[in-house]
């Protein structure tokens, strides 16, 4: 009867010998650096939070103080006179500018953005796409003031055309009916400009996740016979749609709070109005960069409260995007 007890090489090291011991090296190591990292980790996030939590605070603690002396409501109220008597002051049209003007940056830019991230991801040619990738990410590194430069010397005299055009061929629509004479320093220059501003970070961010789509996805595509387009609807943009998301909310973030090239651009008015081309309105960031210097004690802790406000509306919508994240896991890329 022949044996079937498997014979083991001559030279082999007894079993759990030198291996026990580089294993148990090994793990040592490895548990010391987990720990370490775990509490630099751990530590980095709670600093976050503390940190967080301080700005919450203080911003709380002075809006309280203007809150008691303030005559009118802060919600409601369009004027803005914290040094009068008795003092008045409301952000309505603070909070009414700054979400006009983001909504029509988001608007412009993000379906920009996507392309000029497709194009460079899929279409261009290697020669091509490296430089004007090198473009798009230089243009996230101009400083606002130059932007903001640009935009009175520049965008704001011919604009004044599109302004025209729009109002004669769409003026019915009530919000492009341009009702009052003067140059384009309206909410809606303001809103072209935070576009170009935002355009190259969502660029940025969405060219990279659609860098990453498993090419394993899109050579089946093709090989079932679909079109470019037909790839890029089936496996990139549902693989890249958080980043997008994601890309969109730092866009909207800058905008939200942009001061300098604002205050250059718009000129300034505490009234609301429909007509989009109309000078006048006013944003959160550019009110504080405007009034700070001359306000009194009263008057900044005013601007302050108004800082709150958009401190609150910053949180409510990168919460809010990351609840739609969350809650939809086709936007995870999960599923491409």
């Amino acid at each position: 009867m022949v044996s079937t007890t498997p014979i083991e090489p001559l030279d082999s090291p007894p079993p759990g010998a030198a291996t026990g011991t580089l294993a148990a090296r090994g793990g040592s190591t490895g548990r010391a650096g987990d720990k370490v990292f775990l509490a630099l980790s751990r530590g980095s996030g709670i600093l976050l939070l503390v940190i967080m939590g301080s700005i919450a605070a203080f911003l709380t603690y002075r809006a309280a103080i203007a809150f008691s002396e303030n005559e009118g409501n802060f919600l409601t109220t369009f004027d803005w006179n914290p040094a009068g008597d008795p003092p008045v002051f409301g952000i309505a049209v603070l909070l009414f500018g700054t979400v006009v003007s983001s909504v029509i940056a988001m608007l412009i830019a993000v379906p920009v953005a996507v392309g000029i991230a497709l194009f460079i991801s899929h279409y261009a040619p290697r020669r091509l796409a490296a430089p004007i990738a090198y473009v798009v990410d230089l243009l996230a590194a101009v400083p606002s003031i130059i932007y903001g430069i640009w935009g009175a010397l520049f965008l704001v005299p011919y604009l004044e055309g599109l302004n025209l055009w729009l109002d004669q061929f769409f003026g019915w629509t009530y919000v492009f009916e341009k009702t009052e004479i003067g140059v384009a320093r309206s909410l809606f220059t303001v809103g072209i400009l935070l576009a170009i501003m935002i355009l190259p970070i969502v660029t940025s961010v969405s060219r990279e996740v659609f860098l990453q789509v498993p090419k394993m996805h899109e050579e089946a595509a093709l090989a079932l016979g679909a079109t470019r387009w037909e790839v890029i609807r089936m496996s990139v943009l549902p693989f890249g749609r958080s980043g997008v998301i994601s890309a969109s909310m730092l866009g909207l973030g800058r905008a939200l709070g942009e001061t300098m090239a604002v205050a250059t651009v718009l000129s300034p008015s505490f009234l609301i109005s429909g007509h989009l081309l109309n000078p006048g309105g006013g944003t959160f960031a550019q009110n504080i960069a405007a009034k700070f210097d001359e306000a009194n004690e009263l008057g900044r802790d005013a601007l302050i409260a108004s800082g709150l406000v958009l401190f609150l509306l910053t949180l409510l919508v990168n919460g809010g995007a990351r609840m739609i994240i969350a809650r939809r896991k086709e936007y995870s890329g999960a599923n491409a």
